[in-house]
């Protein structure tokens, strides 16, 4: 059955009585506080399959979300994202909750940016753009391939190609940056995304300063990353954040990079999870441990292939394996990915003559752009937003 819902989004502003909520989700709320808070069954969470009860366990701190509620302040609908391509939808059926995962719609914009550096690189993209997230981003990229403070001068160009989701009228999620130039001291440095989501300079050689190892010996790979993907059989979306590997109870979890753990405990349907910070805002998480090596706490530092815990199926688990996952900059990534970036890798072969020939590609545009000093439109605070939905689409968009 199907409800028409007129959304109507100004600053938590009332349409016939109905009523949206921006929150944001708080630091140690589970699924479960959540749905106490809100007066929703606790069976709603018991009565999710395995999969999801692991999704829900990815709500992070900070998470921006929205709940709709009618005339006389009751809950109908909430949505609530896992990552930037899926979010849990709850919602109102007659008398019964339901839980979906679906996935989020948005609109993709492509951008450029160019000036010139007057205060520093952060805050003169801030102040041209209002984004924080690519002022982030952008330095997130250069990682320590250049000292800002000592190398750059007043004056100096720096060219941003990217582009940015856009939901509900406000940017969502990170930007991706597909080429990028500053100048220090009149030398021009260039990166250029390729493969696997890394950078790579104009000699075609890779300049993350971040490495991760695979954390354990494995038995195989049971389950791989997905960011989203419709199950025919089901009829549903799926998501898997991660990589599950399978492996005896006991066998050694190590730390994939070094790093300070900032998460031990329980985590949802993770059960006993371990999280480490790394550095260029790479996080890793360990989940359905068995146990922790003793003297592992919050705030302790780690060193790559460090002993921190042991294989385990606490939480939602059909069976001993351990559930690792790669955060950058709080946004999930393929940790097969990232577990094969390394200090320096330069292509060679057929993959340097295509990288080669998208960045010769870029390098024309970002000389194009400096020419007609390209500047995206600044985003704004205020947004109306009017659309008409079903259930199944409650103001997804």
């Amino acid at each position: 059955m199907n409800r028409i819902i007129l959304l109507f989004l100004l600053f938590f502003t009332t349409l016939f009585g109905a009523h949206v909520d921006e929150l944001k989700w708080g630091n140690g709320e589970s699924f479960l506080t959540f749905l106490e808070k809100n007066a929703i069954p606790l069976k709603v969470y018991y009565n999710l399959d395995r999969e999801d009860q692991e999704l829900v366990a990815e709500i992070r701190a900070t998470q921006k979300y929205h709940i709709l509620k009618d005339s006389k302040d009751e809950f109908e609908q909430a949505l609530i994202p896992i990552s930037e391509e899926m979010q849990i939808h709850i919602f109102k059926d007659k008398q019964n909750f339901m839980v979906d995962v679906i996935p989020i719609n948005y609109d993709l914009k492509e951008e450029t940016l160019t000036l010139s550096v007057k205060l520093s690189p952060y805050q003169d993209i801030l102040n041209s753009t209002g984004n924080i997230a690519l002022a982030t981003e952008f330095l997130s990229t250069y990682g320590n391939s250049i000292d800002f403070r000592r190398e750059l001068q007043k004056d100096d160009k720096l060219v941003i190609l990217y582009s940015q989701k856009y939901r509900l009228g406000k940017t969502f999620g990170e930007p991706k940056i597909e080429a990028s130039l500053v100048e220090t001291a009149g030398k021009s440095n260039y990166l250029f995304l390729y493969s696997g989501g890394r950078y790579y300079n104009e000699k075609a050689v890779a300049i993350d300063g971040s490495f991760l190892k695979v954390p354990l010996n494995y038995k195989r790979i049971s389950s791989k990353f997905t960011l989203k993907r419709w199950h025919p059989i089901l009829k549903k979306y799926r998501a898997h954040l991660g990589i599950d590997y399978a492996a005896p109870r006991g066998t050694y979890v190590k730390s994939a990079g070094k790093g300070k753990v900032i998460h031990k405990g329980r985590k949802g349907g993770y059960g006993k999870t371990i999280i480490v910070q790394h550095e260029n805002g790479y996080k890793t998480l360990y989940a359905h441990l068995k146990g922790y090596r003793k003297g592992i706490k919050v705030g302790k530092r780690v060193k790559q292939g460090q002993l921190i815990g042991y294989v385990g199926s606490t939480g939602v688990s059909t069976g001993p394996h351990l559930h690792f996952g790669v955060y950058k900059n709080s946004k999930p990534i393929n940790p097969a990915n990232a577990v094969k970036t390394y200090i320096t890798k330069k292509l060679k072969g057929k993959k340097r003559k295509e990288f080669l020939k998208i960045a010769n590609k870029h390098k024309k545009f970002i000389a194009n752009a400096i020419k007609q000093n390209l500047t995206p439109q600044k985003i704004k605070k205020d947004f109306i937003y009017l659309v008409k939905l079903d259930r199944k689409d409650a103001f997804q968009n």
